[in-house]
């Protein structure tokens, strides 16, 4: 079926939802050996270990679970979303055979496949949808959801029309509907069996998916099957894979070419230098991708002092040193970031007004600052314990000391930081985010009183231009709406933009598919590397 004819009605709302055909701006780049995925026929049995960059320390419950990419890793082996994300960054059925919108974009209706079933037995119908896209939103009393609440609170009502199909009406017209359904891979469907029990939702994990859980041990191991009554005939290939937490990058290569573990995924750049060589050696291959990549920031939380004060927020800015940092720690490997939008995408602008280095002006605005307050400018920078990380933090303290700033840098895990950063325990903090997409996957980000709008901030400018994004069809004036919200940005500095990340999925010589086999229906092959994300339904290992 077609992706257009499936999500989409009228030329107008068509173009409109092409921007994210923008992802394609970015390019993969294969590296001296071939990209895996290329070599010949797939053979079943076997297993993979792969290398994640953390631990999702609070389970899987999906409605409430916090999951970055190497949750996001996990939940891709284990469930299937209703849409997914093709090549051509294009939403198309996945789990769903059809998803369809009414004239006005408020109803959308949801054919599922026939002859689908859970890990335990359970047939895939449109009560399990119903529940799943219930609970996500919050009105499951069984289950909690205190962020996806409002990711999906635009649902009105989740009516199930015959057994395979169910009717979702929405509060608004919301043409980027089917975006939310993928959420990057986080909207998996759970077996009732699962969302239905709340002691044990985190960590039994139950879906339609390639594998099967078979143990998970926290910050150890988490080990899966393969799924014999998988609905992709033929698929999976592997017997076992295992996703091991390995939150130092340059440890991840070492057990890469040590042979601990089989594939990895990295956005550090020293991490990625290695991976050359190693390629080059001919001991691994490997795929790069700027698609899809998400834009690298420091983050300030704008409901607390200092950064509650615009003045802050400035000096910071025109005192950053992001191209030196860029070219010291990551090699300029990454672009420069200039707003939240990666080039190609209609929200993105090369110059939308974001304050370029000024020394002179930020040493005028610390003593602005210094006279208001009585004390310099002074803040703490959160960030993960990765020795990459630390040294950047280390680069920022020691930049800021120029202009008079103290900055004390804090670590924790990547759990914690999210925590964290959730919780607004921080002044500022690394942060990498956005990826690309449909803009208004960023709406739960930045909308004012979101509990995931993790800056803290409520911007009746940003508010306004978000609802207006929202519901626009036409692809001019949408558009136009995500430019303004870029130069609002810009403007306001909630978020000082570094640059945008690179991915790299490296694998040992004899793994084979690691960027997916085509997608079921002809619908193309699976967007490569999404945020750091790539799914594990095709992976095979050589004899």
């Amino acid at each position: 079926m077609n992706a257009r004819s499936t999500f989409v009605r009228g030329g107008a709302v068509a173009a409109a939802l092409a921007c994210i055909a923008s992802l394609l701006a970015g390019g993969v780049r294969p590296a001296a050996a071939t990209a895996p995925g290329k070599a010949a026929t797939p053979r079943r049995g076997g297993s993979v270990t792969w290398g994640l960059e953390a631990e999702t320390t609070g389970g899987y419950c999906l409605p409430s679970a916090q999951l970055a990419v190497s949750g996001i890793m996990v939940v891709n082996a284990i469930y299937d979303t209703l849409v997914t994300l093709n090549d051509k960054g294009q939403y198309v059925p996945y789990l769903a055979r059809s998803v369809t919108p009414n004239a006005t974009y408020d109803q959308w209706t949801i054919k599922l496949r026939p002859n689908v079933t859970f890990h335990d037995g359970e047939p895939l119908d449109a009560a399990a949808v119903k529940l799943n896209l219930d609970s996500d939103r919050g009105a499951n009393p069984r289950i909690s959801a205190p962020l996806n609440s409002f990711v999906l609170a635009n649902i009105a009502t989740v009516t199930v029309t015959d057994p395979l199909t169910v009717l979702v009406t929405t509060k608004t017209p919301w043409p980027a509907f089917p975006a939310y359904l993928f959420q990057g891979g986080r909207t998996g469907i759970a077996a009732p069996a699962q969302l239905n029990n709340p002691a044990t939702c985190a960590s039994n994990l139950i879906g339609t998916g390639p594998f099967k859980l078979q143990e998970w041990r926290p910050n150890e191991h988490l080990i899966a099957v393969r799924n014999p009554n998988y609905w992709r005939k033929g698929l999976p290939y592997l017997d076992k894979i295992t996703f091991l937490p390995i939150p130092d990058g340059p440890t991840r290569v070492n057990d890469l070419e040590g042979g601990q573990i089989d594939v990895m995924h990295t956005s550090g750049a020293t991490e990625a230098l290695r991976i050359r060589d190693l390629a080059k050696q001919g001991q691994v291959t490997e795929t790069e991708s700027a698609k899809g990549s998400e834009v690298t920031y420091l983050m300030l939380n704008a409901s607390r002092p200092p950064f509650d004060d615009p003045l802050a927020r400035q000096i910071v800015a025109y005192s950053r040193n992001t191209a030196e940092i860029n070219q010291i720690r990551n090699h300029n490997l990454f672009p420069l970031a200039s707003g939240p939008f990666p080039p190609g995408s209609i929200g993105y602008l090369k110059n939308p007004g974001f304050p370029k280095p000024d020394p002179r002006k930020a040493r005028a605005l610390e003593q602005q600052y210094e006279t208001r307050y009585g004390h310099p400018l002074q803040f703490e920078y959160l960030t993960g314990p990765e020795p990459e990380l630390v040294a950047i933090g280390e680069l920022i303290q020691e930049n800021a000391s120029k202009y008079g700033v103290k900055v004390s840098v804090r670590t924790e895990d990547q759990s914690s930081v999210i925590n964290d950063a959730l919780a607004g325990n921080y002044t500022s903090v690394g942060w990498r985010n956005h990826p690309g997409g449909d803009p208004d996957a960023q709406y739960v980000w930045w909308k004012g009183g979101s509990p995931v709008n993790v800056n803290h901030f409520n911007d009746p400018v940003v508010n306004q231009l978000l609802d207006e994004g929202r519901v626009e069809t036409d692809p001019e004036k949408r558009a136009a709406i995500y430019q303004d919200l870029n130069r609002q940005f810009s403007k306001e500095l909630y978020s000082l933009w570094s640059w945008q990340a690179t991915w790299t999925v490296a694998a040992r010589k004899g793994v084979n598919g690691v960027l997916g086999p085509p997608l079921p229906d002809g619908q193309g092959r699976p967007f490569p590397v999404f945020a750091g994300f790539v799914p594990v339904v095709g992976e095979w290992v050589a004899k």
